[in-house]
Formats: structure tokens, C-alpha cells, sequence
């Protein structure tokens, strides 16, 4: 073991690891630890790739539309739009949807018919309502990953590979941690950045599980016929039981599934394959030519299903940065900067000023908590 003793030790190297550790590392030391041989093996490197304002809803808006400042600067977006398409039973999930973002900076705009299928030609007759996004847009993911991971080594942040955490026992002065291949490390606290092992971490740390629980969510890339249009938008269905995008001549579609999970590298289900390709045919007319890959990832929600950024109320040594479901990609700016103003105990900038921390906080679960161990 290192005699070295970190202020920080970051669980976990997909983006939101990386990138609290880049936003921590200009105001202390910081060491990144990854239990794969490289960074972004799971949920960072099987995210469908977009920043769409409504993902997530009205309480992930904030940390959406902080981010897109600094996703749209640094050069990560490239515009789409995105269109949430519904048929004539589906007017009233329309109008909710509409008033449920009222009034939260997000700018939408109802389409008919006519509107719907010149972004979409190949919508089928019975989908006659929209509401169009014109904001949405692809994130290079790859990319700014990558540009996490090299701030944070320019700030001098030591990045630890096939580090997966066996123990962890609280000292006096902090953490020692004991990786699966014996290694150890030393740091003052804990920041649980550890996506569908968070709950995993937490136990091994002594501190009460939050509910963090992993859902796999299934992708295929077709061939179509006709290729869809380059310029094609993000397709939501209102009642969330399909999305797809182009990709490179080909369509990216998900059923928007969300099966429970353990952590793990998970593989999509044929059961789930059908059902994204059979929902598919249903609402358009293109042929499937070919169905090319398949994968799956895993999503991680909180209970309440917004994320979970602050100190653990029983044990200030130990930093919650976990829960952030599917949108922990297009939020990864703004919550990277707000999780290490929290954790260094800084005021907010301009990046965080709109956004309340209190939502996110782990201390919103302390009655549950209470109930559980009553």
C-alpha cells in the first residue's frame, strides 16, 4: 500500500467519475478508480447519444439545460430535434405532457398530422399528434469522456484500472480501500460515483443503501428500406414504448424497456429485441432489411428517480454522486460542477446558480431509511 493518503477517492470511471473527478481535481487530490481494464465499459459506452431537454422531467431539467451551455461551447452537440409522436387516444398524455413542462425554460411546439410526417414521412396513418423539440441534440459521448478523463489527469488526478473495490474500512482519518487484486489506497472521503454498484459500495462503506436500483435498457441498429434521412429527428412515442434516431445511414431503436438488473455486463434479451422491432413496424412503414447489432446497458435510478448528489447524512466521509438513470450523459456538466461545489464545500457559479441542491440530496431518503430499519 501507498503510504499516500488522497483527499478524494472517486469509485467508479465512466462520465460520472471522470467528470467530478476533473471538476474536484483543480482544489485537491484526487485518485479515479475503475474496475475494468478501461474506463466507460458500461452505462458511458452504451448510452443511445443525446441531449433531449425533456429526458429525465421537470426535475432533471435544470442540470439539462445548465449543461447545455457547456456541451454546445466545447463542441459535443450536434442538432437533431426530437418529435414525441401519439396517436388519437393519446391527445390527453399529449396535453399533460405539454402543462408538465410548462414554465420550465423547455421550448416545445405542438404538431398535427401534416407537420408530423414531413420530419417523419414514414410515420403510419394513425399517428396524427406531435410535440416537437427543436433543441435536441446527438452528444459526442466518446468524446467527452475523453475530455473528462484528460482534465482530470492534467490536474494531476491518478486514474486506477482493474481497481474493482473489495473492502473499504472507515479510519479515523478517512479510508482505506482494498481493491479485488490486494492493492490498497488511502483517502480522506469517498465519492460514490459507482452507477449500478452504488448500492454495492455503499454497503461495503457501512452506509445504509439508498434504494439505487439497475435497469437494463435494450438497443438494436437496423437497416432500412428506404435508408431513413440523415436528417431524420429523435422518435419518442408519448406512452414511452419506443424511441429511435439515425445513426450513420442506420436507425438506433429501443422499446424503452426497463428491466430490474444486477449490476453486471448485461445482454440484450431476444423477448425484448422483438418487442422494439414488432412496436416499430406498428408505427412505420419502413422494411427492416436487417437487424446488424444489438446491446444493452444499465440505467440506475433512485427511488424517487432523480440523482443523488451531497454527503451521506450518517456519514459525512462518504459523497452520494449516483442515480442518474438515463440522462446522466447530457447532465454530466452541470452535475459534475454542482457534485464537487458540494463536496469542497463551495458556493455556486454560473454554471449552477439556477439549480437547487437540495432536490438531489441524499437527506430527501432519511425517512424511508428510518422506516426500513424501524
Amino acid at each position: 500500500m501507498s503510504g499516500e493518503v488522497w483527499d478524494f477517492a472517486v469509485v467508479g470511471a465512466g462520465m460520472a467519475g471522470a467528470s467530478i473527478a476533473a471538476e474536484l481535481a483543480p482544489h485537491a487530490r484526487v485518485l479515479l478508480l475503475e474496475a475494468e481494464d478501461a474506463p466507460g465499459y458500461h452505462a458511458t459506452g452504451r448510452s443511445a447519444a443525446f441531449w433531449e431537454e425533456c429526458y429525465g422531467g421537470p426535475g432533471v431539467v435544470p442540470l439539462t439545460l445548465a449543461s447545455g451551455f457547456y456541451l454546445r461551447d466545447h463542441g459535443f452537440l450536434t442538432t437533431r430535434g426530437a418529435l414525441y409522436v401519439g396517436r388519437a387516444e393519446d391527445r390527453r398524455a399529449m396535453d399533460d405532457f405539454v402543462t408538465t413542462f410548462a414554465g420550465t425554460g423547455v421550448t416545445i411546439e405542438r404538431l398535427g398530422r401534416e407537420a408530423l410526417v414531413r420530419h417523419v414521412p414514414a410515420m403510419r396513418e394513425a399517428w396524427c399528434d406531435a410535440i416537437y423539440e427543436p433543441a435536441c441534440a446527438d452528444i459526442d459521448v466518446a468524446g467527452l469522456h475523453q475530455h473528462y478523463l484528460a482534465a482530470a489527469r492534467r490536474s494531476g488526478v491518478e486514474v486506477a484500472c482493474r481497481a474493482q473495490v473489495a473492502h473499504l474500512q472507515r479510519e479515523s482519518d478517512g479510508w482505506r480501500i482494498t481493491a479485488e487484486s490486494g492493492a490498497e489506497f488511502r483517502a480522506a472521503r469517498i465519492v460514490n460515483a459507482a452507477g449500478a454498484w452504488a448500492d454495492r459500495i455503499a454497503g461495503l462503506a457501512g452506509v445504509a443503501p439508498l434504494g439505487i436500483q439497475p435497469l437494463r435498457r435494450t438497443v438494436v441498429q437496423l437497416r432500412v428500406a428506404p435508408e431513413a434521412p440523415a436528417d431524420l429527428p429523435l422518435v419518442l412515442d408519448i406512452n414511452g414504448d419506443f424511441y429511435f434516431k439515425p445513426d450513420a445511414g442506420r436507425l438506433w431503436l429501443s422499446p424503452h424497456d426497463e428491466i430490474p438488473a444486477e449490476p453486471g455486463d448485461v445482454a440484450p434479451e431476444e423477448l425484448d429485441v422483438a418487442v422494439a422491432i414488432d412496436r416499430f413496424e406498428q408505427a412505420t412503414d419502413w422494411r427492416i432489411a436487417a437487424v446488424e447489432r444489438r446491446w444493452a446497458g444499465l440505467r440506475s435510478f433512485a427511488p424517487d428517480r432523480l440523482p443523488v448528489y451531497g454527503p451521506d447524512p450518517a456519514d459525512s466521509g462518504f459523497f452520494w454522486f449516483a442515480g442518474q438513470g438515463g440522462f446522466g450523459i447530457q447532465t454530466a456538466p452541470a452535475a459534475a460542477r454542482l457534485g464537487a461545489q458540494l463536496a469542497l464545500g463551495q458556493g455556486s457559479d454560473e454554471m449552477t446558480q439556477g439549480i437547487d441542491p437540495a432536490a438531489y440530496a441524499p437527506t430527501r431518503f432519511q425517512g424511508a431509511k428510518s422506516r426500513q430499519t424501524a
